[in-house]
């Protein structure tokens, strides 16, 4: 399974030459309330007529000591994981590709697709090794966990 990593501007000149086959897609993108930051104009990417597999998460890009600041928690923080998981076992299992993509293409995406790494082919290492990427480690832990659930899961279902 190939993984790549897009940030917004990356995902959307790709997506302006023709519509991306064989893959799926995990886009992290921020609250559009997101105070002072907010740009009037930000809205998720749309992905219609693009890509046929597309699973968009609104997600803040927080370290673990500024959870609280939000009102989250490690246990609250990104809880479509488990989602995400079966979503992205359901694309490996057809055969797709995923491209990991969020605002600047470094931290979320990377921390999820260090994680699919890992998970699969035990070199996620490589991502946090890459000078370009800062993984989320939230969002890093919460993948590989919800991977490693799903596939116990599945384990115990067969």
């Amino acid at each position: 399974m190939t993984v790549k990593i897009y940030s917004r501007k990356g995902i959307k000149t790709l997506l302006a030459k023709s519509k991306i086959e064989n893959t799926a897609i995990v886009s992290f993108h921020d609250p559009v309330d997101r105070g002072r930051r907010l740009l009037e104009d930000y809205q998720p990417i749309n992905f219609t007529g693009k890509c046929d597999r597309v699973m968009q998460i609104t997600i803040h890009d927080l370290d673990p000591e500024a959870l609280t600041d939000f009102g989250l928690s490690v246990e609250t923080y990104f809880p479509e994981a488990d989602e995400l998981a079966e979503f992205i076992y359901k694309a490996k299992e057809d055969g797709l590709g995923i491209i990991c993509q969020c605002e600047y293409g470094q931290s979320r995406s990377a921390g999820c697709a260090a994680a699919i790494l890992q998970h699969f082919s035990k070199n996620g290492i490589d991502i946090f090794a890459d000078y370009r990427y800062y993984p989320n480690q939230l969002v890093y832990h919460k993948v590989f966990d919800a991977l490693q659930k799903y596939a116990s899961l599945e384990r115990k279902e067969n």
